[in-house]
């Protein structure tokens, strides 16, 4: 750690709907409301802590986001930490217990101890859109549920017909907002010409529809515009996990899931259809699974080849191209008689 880090006073802040936790010097936490005179507030209160301080709080949703653009806004170098990367940081210190206070001084160790990269909010535009389209998810999710148990009602003859009849009028109404959020999310990509160009080169790989290219366009906007390849990997948690030790113990890779959970959900099903429509990725995935890959494996292989090219899409403005992800092998030629 070089002296200009040094000259940081770490601070912990741990958020949740209606109150943040400001952990700073050895000091009991402070309370204050998650509120945007509240927000003020904290601002106030690390003017007054007589140094340059550096924030560190987690990534749990829309609660911190509001704090974190404020902070970020006055200057404030401020840390969006990774849930799980915290949680193991938390067992190192053998925090045997778990309180609001104590995850604040966590918290506080970590922006102490801990590589800080300071947070780089994404654009209104961008924020705009994730808001839509996250929304647009958790109705279809909705969606689902109700008809599974619109599903199960229909084959038990002892529950009241008004409950199926509620049901499906409960999806009838989830259908037309659904269909509402997608037509706003799609007016609101018409006016930004770079938000329609990366959707088009989305909607143009075999195995992404409409609804996947939206999903995964707005999780990649929340990634910072100067990262590479290898980093859009580590964000989205598909960067593999090695776990040796000695000459003994030799697990096999896994993805560290450090990163978007959202991301990888939204890249799993068109995964999952690129391997039936599109050849060049079903050979690359075949030729996984002839080295001895599990077919899990092997599909996460896939996500993350997808993930390259799009990054490649989006930097040279190319629609996909299958044979720049990977190159069929020759077919043996024919031999006459």
């Amino acid at each position: 750690m070089n002296k200009s880090e040094l000259d940081f006073v770490p601070c912990g802040i741990e958020v949740s709907s209606q109150t943040l936790l400001v952990a700073l010097g050895s000091k009991a936490p402070r309370e204050f409301a998650n509120t945007p005179s509240g927000h003020q507030d904290v601002v106030r209160f690390l003017e007054r802590a007589g140094g340059r301080v550096r924030v560190c709080l987690e990534a749990t949703g829309r609660y911190g986001l509001d704090l974190a653009l404020t902070l970020h806004a006055v200057g404030v170098p401020v840390l969006v930490a990774n849930p799980r990367a915290v949680r193991h940081f938390a067992h190192a210190l053998m925090a045997r217990s778990k309180t609001d206070p104590l995850d604040a001084e966590v918290l506080r160790q970590y922006a102490a101890r801990m590589p800080f990269q300071n947070w780089q909010p994404p654009s209104p535009r961008a924020l705009k859109l994730v808001a839509i389209v996250r929304r647009l998810q958790a109705l279809t999710e909705m969606m689902t549920a109700e008809k599974n148990r619109l599903h199960a009602a229909s084959l038990s003859e002892a529950l009241p017909r008004y409950l199926r009849l509620e049901i499906a009028r409960h999806l009838r109404v989830l259908e037309r907002h659904v269909a509402q959020l997608t037509a706003a999310a799609h007016a609101f990509l018409h006016e930004d010409p770079e938000l329609t160009e990366r959707y088009s080169l989305l909607h143009s790989i075999p195995g992404f529809g409409p609804t996947s290219a939206l999903h995964v366009l707005a999780e990649l906007l929340l990634l910072a515009p100067d990262l590479d390849v290898r980093q859009w990997v580590a964000a989205a948690g598909l960067d593999p996990r090695q776990h040796s030790s000695g000459t003994s113990v030799h697990s096999p890779a896994r993805i560290s899931k450090l990163g978007n959970a959202r991301l990888r959900r939204g890249l799993y099903m068109p995964a999952l259809v690129a391997l039936q429509h599109e050849p060049h990725l079903a050979a690359f995935y075949q030729k996984l699974l002839a080295r001895g890959k599990a077919k899990m494996q092997a599909l996460v292989a896939v996500m993350r080849k997808l993930l390259h090219a799009i990054y490649g899409m989006f930097k040279h403005h190319q629609t996909y191209d299958g044979a720049k992800v990977h190159a069929l092998s020759p077919q043996p030629e024919a031999q006459c008689v």
